[in-house]
């Protein structure tokens, strides 16, 4: 009878365990259920900062957009002292070519007599002083980084011309009309300056837009919104008066 009583006990024990383990595993999971709500309670911020209107529709930072590494670190000044040196540089071959009025096979010429008589002078320097013709070392320019620079631009103009032919296939009057207009204002600033000038300021833009816009994009984000809101709202008077009113004949399925 005493290990009947003992048995009944244990398995009572048992019993109460189970329900105990039970209760705090319920108390736990509501616990880690109010903590997850709790957590995704100030996921909202990041949910509304999200719908932030930005410049082109970016979504990565500006580094990003200008196509990461040492070119982006050279336009936005992450090094002042090579990004200055570069826009410098760039500056002098203009003042020398657009102001002093340089031209370019003469620089060729006159660069390549400087270096010949000065190595002619130092080899025959060095060999009065020293008995023996100096190494003069070889120059050798390497094919491999030639041949990237090639494939880039070929994939580059590969892409546009691709563009232009979407463009063209009257598939997509808005982006006809805004390739038209970027080429009528680039024939305007062309008549102004010649090919080197625009080069350049191109060049300085490159060097200081970026960055301003990346120091106050919190301030022209709004601003470009309104202005992308007006440009829409013309288009689409412009696409009723207009451009709803011309004539497109049904395209023409081909059999393969």
């Amino acid at each position: 009878m005493a290990e009947e009583a003992e048995s009944k006990q244990s398995t009572m024990e048992s019993v109460m365990e189970k329900i105990s383990e039970k209760i705090h595993g319920h108390d736990s999971s509501s616990s880690s259920s109010d903590s997850d709500s709790d957590h995704e309670k100030p996921a909202s911020p990041s949910s509304v900062k999200a719908k932030i209107y930005r410049l082109f529709g970016r979504e990565k930072p500006v580094h990003h957009v200008l196509g990461g590494g040492k070119p982006a670190d050279v336009f936005l000044w992450r090094n002042k002292k090579i990004s200055g040196g570069v826009l410098g540089g760039a500056t002098a071959i203009w003042v020398l070519f657009e102001l002093i009025e340089y031209h370019l096979l003469t620089l060729v010429c006159h660069v390549s007599i400087l270096a010949l008589a000065l190595l002619f002078l130092w080899s025959n320097i060095h060999t009065f002083i020293h008995k023996t013709p100096p190494q003069i070392p070889h120059v050798h320019l390497p094919e491999e980084p030639l041949l990237q620079i090639a494939s880039a631009l070929t994939i580059e103009l590969n892409q546009a011309l691709k563009l232009l032919r979407d463009i063209a296939s009257g598939r997509n009057p808005k982006k006809f009309l805004m390739v038209v207009a970027a080429f009528w204002v680039l024939s305007i600033v062309g008549s102004w300056c010649n090919f080197l000038t625009l080069f350049y300021i191109s060049f300085v833009l490159l060097h200081t837009v970026p960055v301003l816009y990346e120091k106050y994009e919190d301030k022209v984000d709004p601003f470009a919104e309104k202005a992308m809101v007006e440009i829409k709202k013309q288009y689409a008077v412009f696409d009723a008066k207009v451009l709803s009113k011309i004539p497109k004949g049904p395209l023409k399925t081909k059999k393969v």
